[in-house]
């Protein structure tokens, strides 16, 4: 029988598991630079401080998936830290993720998702596109290692 998945509100407690699931793919594609480990070392500070939002999917016990949006301004917000465990990929937890921060976008009027990423994470280039995200001039990023970036007008 299937585990069910649920998306779940970040915690504090679960910054482990958020910072253990993001450095799993960032240090298998040799991505991981300062600007993750802030995030990833803070989240409460740096994403929900800032009047971010963060998302776990919760399978049991086990958190297996995270997601984010940061406000950037003037009806502008970023994905940021979209995951899901290896071993729990194909099973449409990216998709739940990905509704999840598209339906508070909109809840919160926002007119543009951006996202910056790297032209390794092809599963994840593939979603952003299926979702209607169009490929732009990386301009802004944070990230030494985004050689891409994306956006989704609402």
């Amino acid at each position: 029988m299937d585990t069910v998945v649920e998306i779940i509100e970040y915690n504090e407690k679960y910054q482990p598991d958020f910072k253990r699931l993001n450095l799993g793919y960032l240090d298998k594609y040799n991505l991981t630079e300062s600007h993750d480990m802030i995030i990833l070392d803070n989240p409460g500070e740096i994403v929900i401080g800032r009047g971010g939002f963060l998302w776990l999917a919760k399978a049991g016990e086990e958190i297996v998936g995270t997601v984010g949006v940061l406000p950037e301004g003037h009806g502008i917000f970023e994905l940021i830290k979209m995951c899901v465990a290896e071993n729990w990929q194909g099973r449409g937890i990216s998709k739940l993720l990905m509704e999840t921060c598209l339906q508070k976008v909109k809840e919160l009027g926002g007119k543009k998702l951006i996202l910056f990423s790297n032209h390794q994470l092809q599963t994840a280039l593939k979603l952003y596109t299926k979702y209607g995200f169009k490929n732009v001039e990386v301009t802004d990023s944070p990230f030494e290692t985004a050689d891409v970036k994306m956006e989704l007008e609402f």
